[in-house]
């Protein structure tokens, strides 16, 4: 293998670790589990004044933009929600504990997927997703990383609020 080569493979892997990285709450951001594992189930449905959505409609769509961004990144035949009702749970919902936790292991699940297509040495990166408008993989994930980060944000704020 030529050093050109070499220098291009260890860019690659460089890459999909900071992708990953970035994706499992590193850096700045805060870690998934440690916000909505102890998050006050007697409150996920819950606003905080001056707040329009409860945590519970916070994690929903968390989940939802998530899996939407997965499936567009895999799977030509995907088709996102409507904009934006599409992307928050039904705001007269009451949550269970039992929709709560089931969000929790859904999100967790389509992270882990988003991350196997960052770890798969065979995704491209960098080549624009055939049925997308310009799209790569790399932006996908940023895109999954930047939004979580958010709204990660707005729910410790809530937890905060709510514990009181």
């Amino acid at each position: 293998m030529s050093s050109a080569n070499r220098k291009s493979e260890d860019r690659d892997k460089s890459l999909r670790e900071h992708l990953l990285y970035l994706l499992r709450d590193g850096g700045a951001h805060i870690d998934f589990q440690s916000v909505v594992s102890d998050f006050p189930l007697d409150k996920i449905n819950d606003k905080a004044p001056h707040v329009p959505y409860t945590a519970w409609q916070v994690l929903e769509h968390m989940r939802i933009a998530q899996w939407d961004i997965l499936e567009f990144s895999r799977n030509a035949k995907h088709v996102s929600p409507r904009w934006p009702e599409g992307y928050w749970p039904d705001e007269n919902k009451n949550a269970t504990p039992d929709d709560w936790h089931g969000s929790i292991e859904n999100f967790t699940n389509d992270l882990k997927k988003m991350e196997a297509l960052i770890e798969d040495p065979n995704t491209d990166l960098f080549q624009s997703i055939p049925h997308g408008d310009g799209q790569t993989i790399l932006r996908e994930a940023m895109l999954v990383a930047d939004h979580n980060a958010y709204h990660l944000g707005v729910l410790v704020v809530l937890k905060r609020l709510l514990k009181g």
